[in-house]
């Protein structure tokens, strides 16, 4: 049993940092549109691409097609600093 709920709380971890590097990204990427062009935001905004390509699953009578990517930049960095720190407190 301890196994099992070890588990799923390394899941429920891995997957809040995702969701605080989303948020963070989105955050950059609205934040994107007020800024001016320069330095500060060429640093603060450009941003690295980790995808999984789509997969397709096919039944006989319908398809899946799954596939995912990450927009990572600094502030999504921070954003995931900020879940890991609530994460923290939290638990």
């Amino acid at each position: 049993m301890e196994k099992i709920f070890r588990k799923n709380s390394i899941i429920l971890v891995l997957g809040i940092l995702l969701f605080g590097a989303m948020v963070g990204s989105l955050a950059g990427e609205l934040l994107k549109l007020g800024i001016p062009d320069g330095v500060v935001k060429e640093v603060f905004l450009r941003s690295k691409d980790f995808v999984m390509a789509p997969g397709t699953i096919d039944f006989i009578m319908f398809s899946i097609t799954l596939g995912f990517t990450l927009k990572l930049n600094l502030i999504g960095i921070l954003g995931i600093l900020v879940a890991y720190y609530l994460l923290r407190f939290w638990r």
